[in-house]
């Protein structure tokens, strides 16, 4: 009985039904970041993924390390192995790839053969990722992260061309626990994320950002400005743990989900801006927006309603 008890409300919170506008905010959004990630890479990508005689850090010596730790992990030694046997050399196997994943993000952008074009953008990714593994950073696991979730997501929302010939709709409680399976994700990354930074002295003197936003590449704002405005950066250090911290506290309360994602998405597009990480700001916007926009904005709509009959109450006038 007792079990029961316990039981039921842990199931109406993992399967609540829900729509599949947060779907539809994660395919778009992450389609539209593996087309500008491939377009990034578009110049180099020969050259980090080429074998023996490449410009940057050889991806024989990546795999072979990465063989040391898990044999499993896919990479893209695999498929111009795969390209040899077909008669098809090194350069014109990276350049398939490359092709295929840039195609994978153009149709998860349009919603045409989403769960294909899904698992071949993590699959692809996934590879380039771990066959770059010197030169990879957080973005790296943050889109492997985003692009399984969508590959498992039931698909194709209601706003892909793909449903104009698949009219089955998915499962309401379904989609509700692929998205709260993604919420509970963030909540976890954010929060050790920011213990982590509390931990350190950094954060709290305002050193940790002065360094981030002084060491090159990231060292886009003029140093005469970053020394002007220093004084505020033990402020801003502050503010980032706190954020971080008590995200998965006060982003599940009505009450402060709004003022929470608003201060989360606003963090993000300032360090895209402030340090040129435009690809880690999109990423991160994109999972909190899936994560937790839709509903939010109905919020806002509330607020302002209340706002405006508040305005319009009729005010007690004064004593004549």
């Amino acid at each position: 009985m007792a079990t029961v008890k316990f039981r039921e409300p842990i199931l109406d919170f993992l399967f609540k039904p829900d729509s599949d506008r947060w779907l539809t905010l994660l395919r778009f959004g992450l389609g539209l970041q593996i087309v500008f990630y491939s377009l990034s890479l578009r110049g180099d990508w020969h050259a980090l993924f080429a074998g023996e005689g490449s410009s940057f850090v050889s991806r024989d010596l990546t795999e072979a390390i990465l063989k040391i730790e898990n044999p499993f992990v896919p990479q893209i030694g695999w498929f111009v192995t795969l390209g040899s046997h077909a008669g098809l050399g090194e350069q014109t196997t990276l350049s398939i790839l490359w092709a295929l994943l840039f195609s994978a993000g153009c149709c998860l952008l349009l919603g045409l053969v989403c769960r294909p074009s899904a698992i071949i953008a993590w699959l692809l990714h996934l590879c380039a990722a771990k066959s770059g593994d010197f030169l990879a950073y957080g973005l790296d696991n943050l889109m492997t992260i985003g692009l399984f979730y969508l590959a498992i997501a039931p698909l194709p929302d209601r706003y892909a061309l793909e449903r104009l010939w698949k009219a089955k709709q998915s499962d309401p409680g379904r989609l509700g626990f692929h998205r709260r399976v993604l919420q509970l994700h963030l909540c976890i990354i954010y929060f050790f994320s920011g213990i982590t930074k509390c931990l350190g002295a950094g954060w709290w003197n305002g050193a940790s950002i002065w360094r981030a936003l002084t060491r090159p590449p990231f060292n886009i704002i003029p140093i005469e400005l970053l020394v002007s405005w220093k004084i505020l950066f033990p402020l801003l250090g502050i503010a980032v743990c706190v954020i971080e911290t008590s995200y998965p506290f006060f982003v599940w309360l009505k009450k402060t989900r709004l003022v929470w994602l608003v201060s989360v998405l606003a963090m993000h597009i300032a360090i895209g801006l402030s340090m040129g990480l435009y690809l880690f700001s999109l990423i991160m916007v994109i999972l909190n927006l899936a994560a937790f926009g839709p509903g939010t904005w109905i919020i806002s709509s509330q607020w302002a309603v209340l706002f405006e009959n508040r305005r319009a109450e009729p005010r007690p006038s004064g004593a004549g």
